[in-house]
């Protein structure tokens, strides 16, 4: 049973919001119902009632993480508001943290094909 139905609220759309004005839950007519949690002024957990959810993390004002109820899931750094890392669960992932020294070697060496599945290979 909704919340509406149990209190036997008769004027739709009906909203709850806490006290920071955030919406933490809205239900229609029909009994289609959703609800959010909030931290910091950031939504960190939305679900609906057709099964649908989806969770966030946040570091101050960037979304780091988010999670889908479908299993899609989305990994995230930032630095000085700029995005330098992404990862996804379909395989994705762009990497622009700055490199090490030894990062970089790798890289050349790799670049050169003189180094192969972490080994070094003979000339």
């Amino acid at each position: 049973m909704t919340i509406a139905k149990q209190i036997n609220i008769k004027k739709f759309p009906f909203e709850i919001k806490d006290s920071d004005g955030n919406r933490i839950y809205y239900e229609d007519s029909d009994g289609w119902w959703s609800k959010q949690e909030w931290a910091g002024g950031k939504e960190i957990y939305f679900e609906n009632s057709n099964g649908f959810w989806v969770k966030r993390e946040w570091d101050g004002g960037e979304e780091i993480y988010r999670e889908y109820s479908n299993g899609f899931w989305v990994k995230r750094e930032w630095a000085d508001g700029n995005r330098i890392y992404y990862e996804n669960s379909d395989g994705i992932i762009m990497d622009n943290r700055p490199k090490t020294d030894i990062q970089k070697a790798i890289d050349l060496l790799t670049k050169e094909g003189l180094l192969r599945d972490g080994k070094i290979l003979k000339n």
